[in-house]
């Protein structure tokens, strides 16, 4: 999100954009952006600014995305992972490499995951099931209810929310 910017330029950006607003929405960006930051978001006050400006679900975007790095993909992470599974424990008497083993548990969660973002991105599009009926990603409010924005496009960024900040790249070595 923060292409090429400087810091002071970006704070500058930040501060010049949060003064056009009134009392009511600079607190609201104040506190996007203090939550962003303290998720470890790069660019929080880019993301902040987004959500607000565009009204983007950028916050539960984030939550997802992040929460699935560090589940069901980065729960495979380390080579101690695999020990639980029986197949895991034959293949290793086999010959395998364990750590290979563990990336290749990654590399497959993480097209799983992939694969399964793709189709909730696609399943309200009634022409690709070809039958009328769909679904929808939707952010919820504390109380649970529905706030009417969808999240979507949600495989589009899963490798840019990698925690690592290495966009997957250790995925498929």
């Amino acid at each position: 999100m923060g292409h090429g910017v400087t810091v002071s330029e970006s704070s500058n950006e930040w501060q010049a954009w949060l003064n056009s607003l009134d009392a009511r929405g600079r607190a609201a960006a104040e506190s996007l952006r203090a939550r962003f930051e303290a998720l470890g978001a790069a660019d929080a006050g880019d993301w902040a600014k987004s959500e607000i400006c565009e009204d983007l679900p950028h916050l539960a975007r984030f939550m997802l995305l992040r929460s699935l790095w560090r589940g069901p993909i980065g729960g495979w992470a380390e080579p101690e992972a695999i020990d639980q599974l029986p197949v895991a424990q034959r293949i290793l008497a086999a010959g395998a490499n364990k750590e290979d083993l563990a990336r290749l548990a990654r590399a497959v969660a993480y097209e799983a995951v992939c694969a399964t973002l793709d189709e909730l991105d696609t399943g309200s599009d009634v022409n690709v099931s070809g039958i009328d009926v769909g679904w929808r990603v939707m952010e919820s409010a504390e109380d649970g209810a529905p706030t009417g924005r969808a999240l979507s496009g949600l495989h589009e960024d899963l490798l840019a929310m990698d925690p690592s900040g290495r966009d997957g790249a250790d995925l498929w070595q």
